[in-house]
Parts: C-alpha cells; sequence; structure tokens
C-alpha cells in the first residue's frame, strides 16, 4: 500500500486532519507541532489524541510525521537560541508521546559561520538534551538544499551528527525531493545512483520518510524552492520514479508543494492515477 500524503493545517486537531487526510485521497499527513515561525504551542487535547487514534485504525492511516519550527537552528551561535532549539525539540517530543510510534522532522540548522564541524556537534548536544530514554517517537534530520551555510545538504553531515549522538536507535532521516534536487544530487535522470550513495554513506535502513515535491529551479541551485508535482525543474515522471522505485515505495510520502488542500488532493490523484498504471 503506497503512504502518501500532505502537510495538513494543526488548528483544529488531529481528528479534523485525519478527516482532511482521507477526503483528499491521503492516508497519512504531515503537520507544524506550533506556528511554523516558533512559539508556544497548544495544550494537549487528549480526547481529540484518542478520537484520531481511533479513526487512523479505522481508515487506515498508519503514521503521521510532525514537523518542527522553521526558526529552530541547534547550530546557532547564540546561546539563547540553541536554548529554545532543545527547549522546543524537547516539548515537542514530550508532547509526541502522548500519539506513540509517530514521526519527528527538523531541519539540522545553520552554523552561521562557526563552520560544519562545530555545527554538527552543537545539532547532536542538542538532540541529546532532547530526547526521552524510552522514547517511542523517531526523529528525523531532514536533507537541505544547502543554501548559505545550512548543514544538511550533503549526505556526509548527516551522518556524521548521527554518529555524533548519544541515542542513535532514536534516529533517522527525511528526505526531501526538492532539497536534494537543489543540492546536487541528480534524483532525476540518476536516482539509482544516488540511492546508492545514501545508502553508502548513511544507509538506506535509516530512511524513514520523504517529502515528494518538485523544485521551481535547477539541479545543484542551493535554492529550496518547492513547485507543485510536475511543474517544475524535477518533473512528474522522475518524482513517480520516487514513489514507486522498490527500495523507497514502502515509506510514507509528504507533499509539501504549494498547494491548498483540494490542489493536494489533485496531486494525490494523479499520482496514484500513474501508480496504477506501472
Amino acid at each position: 500500500m503506497t503512504v502518501i500524503g500532505a502537510h495538513l493545517s494543526s488548528s483544529k486537531g488531529y481528528l479534523n486532519m485525519g478527516r482532511t487526510a482521507i477526503s483528499i485521497g491521503a492516508n497519512t499527513f504531515q503537520f507544524f507541532t506550533r506556528n511554523p515561525r516558533g512559539g508556544k504551542a497548544k495544550e494537549l487535547n487528549l480526547e481529540d489524541i484518542h478520537a484520531f487514534q481511533e479513526y487512523a485504525a479505522a481508515h487506515g492511516i498508519p503514521l503521521v510525521l510532525a514537523h518542527a519550527p522553521y526558526t529552530l537552528n541547534a547550530a546557532a551561535k547564540e546561546g539563547r537560541t540553541r536554548e529554545f532549539a532543545w527547549e522546543t525539540m524537547a516539548d515537542d517530543i514530550r508532547r509526541m508521546e502522548a500519539l506513540p510510534g509517530q514521526l519527528y522532522n527538523f531541519h539540522p540548522g545553520s552554523h552561521v559561520g562557526q563552520g560544519v564541524e562545530t555545527a554538527i556537534g552543537l545539532i547532536a548536544d542538542c538532540i541529546d538534551q532532547a530526547v526521552i530514554p524510552g522514547q517511542t517517537t523517531t526523529i528525523l534530520l531532514e536533507t537541505m538544499a544547502g543554501k548559505g551555510s545550512e548543514v544538511g545538504g550533503r549526505f556526509e553531515e548527516l551522518r556524521a551528527i548521527l554518529d555524533r549522538v548519544k541515542y542513535p536507535e532514536y534516529m533517522g532521516v527525511c528526505l526531501d525531493t526538492c532539497h536534494v534536487y537543489d543540492a546536487g544530487y541528480d534524483i532525476r535522470d540518476h536516482l539509482d545512483e544516488v540511492l546508492e550513495e545514501f545508502d553508502r554513506v548513511i544507509g538506506l535502513s535509516r530512511l524513514k520518510a520523504i517529502h515528494l515535491n518538485d523544485s521551481q529551479n535547477p539541479m545543484g541551485s542551493h535554492k529550496d524552492r518547492h513547485a507543485k508535482i510536475g511543474e517544475g525543474t524535477i518533473g512528474f515522471d522522475a518524482l513517480l520514479r520516487v514513489l514507486s522505485h522498490p527500495r523507497l515505495c514502502h515509506l510514507p510520502f509528504y507533499l509539501e508543494t504549494p498547494c491548498d488542500d483540494a490542489g493536494h488532493g489533485e496531486e494525490i490523484r494523479k499520482l496514484k492515477e500513474a501508480l496504477h498504471g506501472i
């Protein structure tokens, strides 16, 4: 079964997101744990969580992905910014444990002139402070486009973080198709070779989710500008190959394209229709 969904608004709770996902033809979804620019998260609604768990079981939603706010920078120079990062991550993980066995994704951060090696140590330290021993949530490092001083534009940088953390058993990677293409990995014309490199450097067993996005820019641009499926430089056929690849098709896929819910529903419909034709 293909597990595919989109990024949904979390403002009305888990049950509402589950219903929206099913209404657009999805069987999973991604959401922000709080305002994507930061801020305090809403209080947990355990009644809503329990209702969602029942709904998910009845409608075949196997798992969901929570996304940390964009303002989280575990590699920042400024101590208060790093403190905000680990406090937010720790709070998010604690909250995710109310819905066991899910995924939590974050952008590793930017070294802002300190250098990649320093940043890797700071990111690993942030994760170590946030982890709850025995947690069921899997923390995902997202592959990045490598713009500016961003960490995670190369597979080796993600591997270095994974090697540094105290609890690697709680860790995984989310591969973003727009980001890796903008970072210089040719998933359009050489997908197998990119996957072989990922496996050699990180290990495909660490790959837990995929952000399925087209790109507005050419390969290697380091721009990070998402496009609708089939309307960018990667193209529909190449993204369909990602979705259907035998080494990837068991993973959950999440659209982060510039669409509303109806637009995501149309993208999901077209992708499913094309899958049936393979």
